[in-house]
C-alpha cells in the first residue's frame, strides 16, 4: 500500500522546544513524505491572523499560527479553523495523514477526512497540571475517529486498549549514537567548574519533578552537586529548592546533552507518583543508559518494568533510599556487569526500530482501509 506523501501533525508541544518523541519520529517521516507539524497558536499579532511556515530539516515544515490576543475560545477555533482551511485548499486530502498529539485540534480540524487518521497518545494529558476538563472528551472523539492508536508506554497502553481495536504501545527508545557520546566528548563549560561528584537531572522541571527529594538528597550530602538541567514550566521557580549544591543551568539543546552528562556520577529521575507521572515512560532513562550513567529513579511504572525489574537502573522510594544508592554507585568499583546487562538491552531497541515498527502498523493499517473502500 504507498503511503500518502503527506503527515499533518496537531501538536501541544512546539518543535523548538524540547527535543522528544514528536521530533524522533516525525524527523524521520519528514526523509520518506512531506510532514506538516501544526504548532498551538502564539498572540502575538495586532493584525489579520496568519500562518509562519518554516522549513526545518529534510521535508520537515513547523506551521505557526498567530492569532490576535484576548480573542475568545469561539473565536481562537474559528480562526484556527479558517488557517486550516486555507492551508489544506491547494492539497488533495486523500495525500494526507492526520496525526494527532493534541485532541483539542479536533476542535477546529473535525470535518476532514484524510487517507488516514492516527493519534499517538504519548501521555495522559488530562492528568497534567492546568489541563482543560474538556480534554477528556476530545480525546474519547478522537480516539473514536482514529484508525491507529499508538500510546507513549505500556502502562497507557493497559489504559486504553479496551476503547480501540487497533491500539499498540511503543515506549519511549533511544539515538544510542548520540548519547555514546558522552563517554568521549568533552564536559560542558559551564559545568566543567562545579567541583565534586555531579548527580544530574536534565528534563522539564514541572509539576512531576520531587522538589522536597532534591531538596533533601542535596542537604543530607553537601558535598554532592546536583545538576538540573531543563525549563521551568507551571510551578513557581521560588519553589525549588535553593541549596548551594544545587546548581540550574537552565534548557540546553538536545545536541548538547552529551556533554553534560561527559561530567555526571550518577543521573537521576526524580519524579513525584501521581496522576501527572501514573503513565508516563521517560526517555532519559535509555538516555542516561546509553551514556554509561546509573541511574536512581522512583517507582514510575514504565521505568520499573522494564528497567527496574531487570536491574539497570535503581529504584526508591525517599531521599535515604536515594543517597544510599547513589553511594553504592559512587563507591562502586567496576561496572563492568552492569555495562554488559545495559549494552544487551539497549541493542533492543532505537528510534529507527520503533519508527520502521510503527510504519509497519501504519502500512498494514492502510491496506485494510483501502480493502474496506473498495469492498464498499
Amino acid at each position: 500500500m504507498e503511503m500518502p506523501k503527506n503527515l499533518l501533525c496537531f501538536s501541544h508541544l512546539r518543535w523548538d522546544f524540547v527535543y522528544q518523541r514528536p521530533q524522533h519520529l516525525l524527523s524521520r517521516y519528514s526523509k520518506k513524505i512531506n510532514v506538516y507539524f501544526f504548532e498551538e497558536p502564539v498572540f502575538d499579532t495586532q493584525e489579520k491572523a496568519y500562518l509562519s511556515i518554516e522549513k526545518r530539516e529534510n521535508n520537515l515544515y513547523v506551521l505557526t499560527p498567530h492569532l490576535q490576543s484576548n480573542l475568545t475560545e469561539e473565536d481562537i477555533h474559528l480562526s484556527l479553523g479558517r488557517i486550516l482551511e486555507n492551508f489544506l485548499q491547494n492539497f488533495e486530502l486523500d495525500t494526507f495523514i492526520f496525526w494527532y498529539y493534541t485532541p483539542l485540534a479536533l476542535k477546529f480540524s473535525d470535518k476532514y477526512k484524510p487517507k488516514i487518521i492516527i493519534y499517538d497518545c504519548m501521555d495522559e494529558l488530562s492528568a497534567f497540571k492546568f489541563a482543560p476538563k474538556e480534554i477528556i472528551a476530545y480525546e474519547k472523539k478522537l480516539i473514536s475517529k482514529a484508525d491507529l492508536v499508538f500510546t507513549g508506554g505500556h502502562s497507557l497502553y493497559e489504559a486504553k486498549k479496551q476503547y480501540h481495536a487497533n491500539i499498540f504501545p511503543f515506549p519511549s527508545s533511544i539515538e544510542k549514537k548520540h548519547f555514546r557520546k558522552a563517554r568521549q566528548v568533552t564536559e560542558a563549560v559551564d559545568q566543567q567548574f562545579i567541583n565534586g561528584p555531579k548527580i544530574g537531572f536534565f528534563g522539564v522541571i514541572d509539576e512531576r519533578f520531587d522538589t522536597e527529594l532534591i531538596r533533601n538528597i542535596a542537604t543530607k550530602r553537601p558535598e554532592w552537586q546536583l545538576i538540573i538541567i531543563g525549563p521551568v514550566l507551571k510551578i513557581a521557580t521560588e519553589t525549588l529548592p535553593n541549596n548551594n549544591n544545587i546548581h540550574y543551568l537552565g534548557q540546553k539543546s538536545y545536541n548538547e546533552l552529551p556533554n553534560y552528562l561527559a561530567g555526571w556520577n550518577v543521573a537521576l529521575i526524580p519524579f513525584l507518583l501521581n496522576k501527572s507521572t501514573r503513565f508516563i515512560s521517560p526517555t532519559k532513562t535509555p538516555e542516561y543508559l546509553a551514556a554509561n550513567i546509573p541511574v536512581v529513579s522512583t517507582a514510575i511504572r514504565d521505568v520499573v518494568k522494564p528497567y527496574g525489574i531487570k536491574k539497570l537502573v535503581h529504584i526508591c522510594t525517599d531521599a535515604d533510599q536515594f543517597i544510599y544508592a547513589i553511594e553504592k554507585e559512587l563507591s562502586e568499583q567496576s561496572k563492568q556487569e552492569w555495562l554488559k546487562k545495559v549494552e544487551n538491552y539497549l541493542k533492543l531497541i532505537s528510534w529507527d526500530k520503533t519508527f520502521n515498527a510503527m510504519q509497519n502498523k501504519v502500512k498494514t493499517t492502510l491496506y485494510t482501509l483501502n480493502k474496506i473502500s473498495i469492498a464498499s
